[in-house]
């Protein structure tokens, strides 16, 4: 990239904002330092604001270095812009429901080409959250220096500027409502794409396993040869510090009628790796499709899970389990995904 040129990701942003005109609500959240740059941290918003509809946000760019996360959150806002003009079920479904779009989390770490922010710090190791169980050295977040990968930040430090303008955001948007969703784009595990959900530092279930199993069901219904693998995030490692851990529990601590569901898209970046090997001795194509026909492949590939998942938060009612039905999804859910626990009661995050 050029030192004098724009951020294609935010002239992006932009461009759909303007297009979108009225129906489009804008706002910076704050702005991040880069050298003698400045960057906003934006947030945009569509549909109805009423606090008693459900929301949904898509979050993208936490990570700088994994471009597409913020590629396909912008790709879906700019799908949605454009679908204002002639689509009346799309107009039909915001009088219902609140969409809230982050696409650019971390604009210093996209124009830096660093997962990290420009203090060196991981946003997604940031929360004040220790695990209640060991984590994997380094990458489960450490705090000895931003050298190194995975930092969290100094001890009893505040968030950073870009961690704070998310948890603003989920806290005035999304968890204060009745329902609310969170799909957070990211890319670089594995070989297949994953669906996460909390809990990251701990073991145990989170306190919505019913719900989540539930969301789980109607997808696979509507999409029967999907490839996404549903999983809670700690099958596969645990972390320190994760920011919609910190969330989710803040939203039970706080409205604990409401339910929220973050979940994180983790696209399998090692399946254009597979494709195109010399990827490999490239730092951005390790994380990102770095082909046209990959990425405009994977951009379309995900616009119908997101559009599910916005059909998803403005229908809560309808697929929500009812008291009668918990249980049966309890079951289900940990059988599928906690196995080895006991089929008693629920547990949480404060469980011994």
């Amino acid at each position: 990239m050029l030192p004098d040129a724009p951020l294609p990701e935010l002239q992006e942003l932009h461009r759909l904002i303007e297009l979108g005109g009225a129906h489009v609500q804008a706002r910076t959240l704050c702005e991040v330092q880069v050298g003698e740059r400045r960057f906003e941290v934006p947030c945009v918003t569509l549909g109805n604001p009423s606090p008693g509809v459900p929301a949904i946000g898509i979050f993208g760019g936490v990570h700088g270095l994994e471009r597409i996360g913020a590629e396909v959150a912008l790709a879906y806002l700019g799908s949605l812009v454009q679908r204002l003009k002639w689509d009346s079920v799309l107009h039909h479904q915001l009088d219902h429901l609140r969409m809230v779009f982050m696409p650019l989390v971390n604009p210093g770490g996209l124009w830096l080409g660093t997962r990290a922010n420009p203090q060196g710090v991981d946003l997604m190791r940031n929360a004040p959250l220790d695990a209640l169980e060991p984590v994997p050295w380094l990458l489960g977040g450490q705090r000895m220096s931003a050298a190194l990968p995975w930092y969290r930040g100094p001890q009893g430090a505040p968030m950073q500027a870009e961690s704070q303008a998310l948890c603003q955001v989920v806290e005035a948007e999304l968890s204060s409502r009745a329902f609310s969703l969170a799909v957070d784009c990211h890319s670089g595990f594995g070989i297949q794409d994953r669906l996460w959900f909390p809990f990251a530092h701990t073991s145990h279930p989170l306190d919505h396993l019913a719900e989540v199993h539930a969301l789980h069901r109607i997808f696979s219904q509507a999409h029967a040869q999907h490839n996404y693998v549903f999983e809670p995030q700690n099958l596969q490692y645990r972390t320190h510090g994760d920011l919609w851990d910190h969330l989710y529990l803040r939203c039970r601590e706080r409205h604990p009628a409401h339910v929220f569901l973050p979940l994180t898209l983790e696209m399998g970046s090692w399946m254009w790796v597979k494709k195109n090997p010399r990827q490999l001795f490239s730092r951005h194509g390790i994380f990102n499709p770095l082909i046209a026909h990959r990425q405009q492949r994977v951009l379309r590939r995900h616009m119908a899970l997101l559009d599910f998942m916005g059909r998803a938060a403005a229908s809560p009612d309808r697929w929500l389990p009812d008291a009668s039905e918990r249980a049966l999804h309890e079951r289900q859910a940990k059988a599928r995904w906690y196995p080895g626990l006991p089929r008693l009661h629920p547990q949480t995050s404060e469980s011994p």
